[in-house]
C-alpha cells in the first residue's frame, strides 16, 4: 500500500503529540511488507509519517519540489530532512528550481500520483496559501485518490 501524506505545519505542541500517535498507529495498521509512505519530508506532519512508516517496518519515497525546497524549511529540521532523505528507497522531483507555492503543488500533485491513498493532517479548514493541505485534499479528490484525515477532536492550529 502506498500512501502519502499531507498536513498543516507548525502546530501546537499538544496536537502534534496527538498526531504523532494517530500517525503511528495508521502505519502500524498496514502489513510493514507493503506499506511505503510517500513525503515531501517537510517539518511536521510530513516528517512524523515517513519516521512512523519506517518504524513500523516499512519502506519511504521522498517528493522533492524544488532544487531550493530544504533551504526554505527551518534549520532545525535539516537533520531530521537529511535523514529521512537517506532512508528513502526512491526520490522523485518536480524539476523546478525555486521553492514556491507552485512548487510545493507540483510536489504535492506528484506525490498523490504516486499514492493508493493519501492521510491529511488536516482541520477541514481552507489553505492559508496556495499547495496548502486543502489544495492537496482537493486535488486528491478531483483525481480519485482516497483520503484519509486525521484531526484530533477539538484541536486547533
Amino acid at each position: 500500500m502506498r500512501v502519502g501524506i499531507t498536513g498543516h505545519r507548525g502546530l501546537p505542541q499538544d496536537v502534534e503529540n496527538q498526531v504523532r500517535t494517530m500517525l503511528t498507529a495508521r502505519a502500524k495498521a498496514f502489513d510493514s511488507r507493503d506499506l511505503v509512505g510517500i513525503s515531501c519530508i517537510a517539518d511536521g506532519p510530513d516528517a512524523w509519517w515517513a519516521e512512523a512508516v519506517l518504524e513500523a517496518g516499512g519502506k519511504i519515497e521522498v517528493v522533492i519540489p524544488a532544487e531550493k525546497y530544504r533551504e526554505g524549511l527551518p534549520a532545525w529540521h535539516h537533520p531530521a530532512y537529511d535523514r529521512l532523505l537517506q532512508a528513502a528507497s526512491d526520490i522523485h522531483r518536480t524539476g523546478l528550481r525555486e521553492s514556491t507555492s507552485e512548487a510545493h503543488q507540483a510536489g504535492s500533485e506528484i506525490l498523490v500520483g504516486l499514492s493508493d491513498e493519501l492521510t491529511a493532517v488536516w482541520d477541514g479548514q481552507p489553505a492559508r496559501g496556495y499547495g496548502g493541505t486543502a489544495d492537496v485534499v482537493s486535488y486528491a479528490e478531483r483525481v480519485g485518490v482516497p483520503v484519509t484525515v486525521l484531526w484530533p477532536e477539538g484541536a486547533s492550529r
